[in-house]
């Protein structure tokens, strides 16, 4: 079987592509497409545990922790131990972090556009459509499951 004709293949070409073109737009940010899905969450959920986050953007706490803490060394996101349970850390965006999670969401756009662009716009409902279908149904296979609010 060659691989185009791998799912598995093309959904890791993709992703490389992705990221090469979230480079090109962000650049200007130095912010990497996990990081700004953290600030992203952040910006819409103030004060979220590391499990939390995790959860909603797919990746374990470990992960979380150590992109949070890069974050935070910018000034981007505060974190702090949680009052109900000692050993739980929250995150919050710093104004700094609020201000560059809202300037880089029209080059963010642009990156999506732009990797969408080939698709006709009835194609990118449905390849969207056929995404959220694969990730729910094999969503129990990961390393961490992803549960968006």
């Amino acid at each position: 079987m060659p691989l185009w004709a791998r799912p598995g293949f093309l959904i890791r070409r993709l992703h490389q592509i992705n990221y090469a073109i979230f480079f090109e737009e962000c650049d200007a940010y130095d912010i990497t497409p996990v990081q700004y899905a953290l600030l992203t969450t952040l910006s819409m959920n103030p004060d979220t545990d590391q499990v939390s986050l995790g959860r909603e953007i797919g990746i374990d706490r470990t992960n979380v922790a150590d992109v949070l803490r890069r974050l935070e060394q910018r000034g981007l996101v505060k974190r702090r131990k949680a009052d109900y349970d000692g050993r739980a850390t929250i995150a919050r965006l710093t104004p700094a972090g609020d201000k560059v999670a809202r300037d880089m969401f029209g080059a963010m756009q642009r990156a999506q556009t732009r990797l969408l662009a080939p698709l006709p716009a009835e194609e990118r409902k449905a390849f969207m459509a056929t995404l959220l279908k694969l990730v729910e149904a094999n969503n129990h296979l990961g390393r961490t499951t992803f549960q968006p609010k």
